[in-house]
């Protein structure tokens, strides 16, 4: 047979194999063909993944505040702040997303998910990030060894798109890259060979992106699922000219503040994007989901992203009302740490076999999360009060992502309830 009549008899018998397997008598496999010798936490990326990134959110901060006051720091590269702002975005956000899109491909692709040993191999690298960010004094060394993981994940993802032809997911992979990218130049910037700032905005928004899109796509996806599911026959609208308009206003802004993070016009673009995207949100019909918490909070995590542009375009328009802190940690501890709780625990209770709903610990992470961005926030505005409102909001933000690796451990590191269809 010819090489192009092999590849296509492959691509068609992919999944029927497995099952013709198991229907024979194979017990070490399921019907995608994965291994079930394979540990249940090695299985899927989002296992380890989502277990060792809110479990290092959940103590970083804590170190953090403990630098903060104490006047510590590090023995890495970075000085406490750096440390603070790098080891949250590409330490804690890069485990998130890494989790999910490692999740989401093999639905994307119709490809077996990566799994055991290369699994455990990638989850090794981002560990070996932590440790250099935080133990490494050379430069050099602690930027090659940092940047090994996301480099890995970015040609992994790109490899399985482009091995199952996916291409219209291409954008993420790109994104994926380009975040890589974003964590060199930080190294860059703290070893002084350009200027600072650049990689914190380039990442953080490139994740506004990502909340953008992907949000975008859930949201209005899970909220049209249960509702038909409760007899509920008004649906959130689709996909349309405002949601187009909502995305390129966003995809501007990002450019815009990466370069020119002071101009008139870029404070303007990321107002309009942040009012655009509420608008967007409004149209999902997120006031029918109050029965359901577990698809509440991606409105919430939603709602907190559009309220953080609107903040970041307030903080360049009315600097003196609104600080940068307030309008960066409303991105950070409010829209990323909200809508990644609400994609985590999804996740982990849809991949295992669990009915996806929110019991009273997940109810209670989902308003420590937030509860901790409103006092970090308040902070900013209430300075004779400010030592105690960090403390008090780094505290509960933290014990929300403490509370989410207790509860889902035993989810995250047990096997499926029921065998993958």
């Amino acid at each position: 047979m010819c090489p192009i009549t092999d590849r296509i008899n492959a691509t068609l018998i992919d999944r029927s194999v497995p099952r013709r397997e198991r229907a024979g008598g194979v017990s070490n496999k399921d019907t995608r063909g994965r291994s079930l010798d394979v540990a249940p936490i090695l299985s899927y990326g989002f296992r380890p993944f989502f277990f060792a990134g809110t479990l290092f959110a959940g103590l970083a901060i804590p170190f953090w505040l403990w630098m903060y006051f104490a006047g510590g720091s590090p023995a890495g590269p970075f000085d406490a702040l750096s440390w603070h702002e790098h080891e949250m975005i590409f330490g804690y956000v890069g485990a998130i997303i890494a989790g999910f899109i490692l999740t989401a491909v093999p639905n994307w692709t119709g490809r077996l998910p990566l799994s055991g040993k290369p699994l455990l191999g990638l989850i090794a690298l981002w560990l070996l990030g932590r440790i250099a960010s935080a133990f490494v004094a050379m430069p050099a060394l602690a930027f090659a060894l940092d940047l090994a993981f996301p480099l890995a994940l970015a040609f992994a993802i790109v490899r399985e798109v482009v091995a199952g032809k996916n291409w219209k997911n291409m954008p993420v992979a790109v994104i994926l890259s380009v975040f890589a990218l974003a964590n060199a130049l930080f190294h860059a910037e703290t070893a002084g060979f350009i200027s600072s700032g650049y990689a914190v905005r380039l990442a953080l928004g490139l994740i506004a992106l990502l909340i953008a899109l992907i949000g975008g796509r859930v949201t209005p996806s899970f909220t049209r699922n249960w509702l038909v599911k409760n007899g509920d026959k008004s649906l959130p609208a689709p996909f349309g000219r405002i949601d187009k308009i909502a995305l390129l206003a966003t995809l501007a802004a990002i450019p815009a503040w990466v370069i020119f993070p002071y101009a008139l016009v870029t404070g303007i673009l990321w107002l309009a994007a942040g009012l655009l995207l509420g608008l967007r949100l409004s149209r999902w019909r997120g006031h029918a989901t109050f029965g359901e918490p577990i698809v509440l909070v991606l409105h919430l995590g939603y709602l907190w992203l559009a309220i953080s542009l609107v903040l970041v375009g307030g903080s360049i328009l009315a600097p003196t009302l609104i600080t940068q802190s307030a309008a960066i940690h409303a991105l950070t501890a409010g829209a990323i740490g909200t809508m990644t709780l609400a994609i985590m625990t999804r996740a982990s209770l849809g991949h295992t076999g669990r009915a996806i709903h929110a019991d009273r610990w997940t109810r209670a992470l989902y308003g420590a999360v937030s509860l901790g961005a409103v006092l970090r926030i308040a902070a900013t505005f209430a300075i004779s009060l400010y030592a105690a409102l960090i403390t008090l909001g780094g505290v509960v933000w933290s014990l929300a992502f403490l509370a989410f690796a207790l509860r889902y451990a035993p989810i995250l590191w047990g096997r499926r309830r029921h065998a993958t269809p």
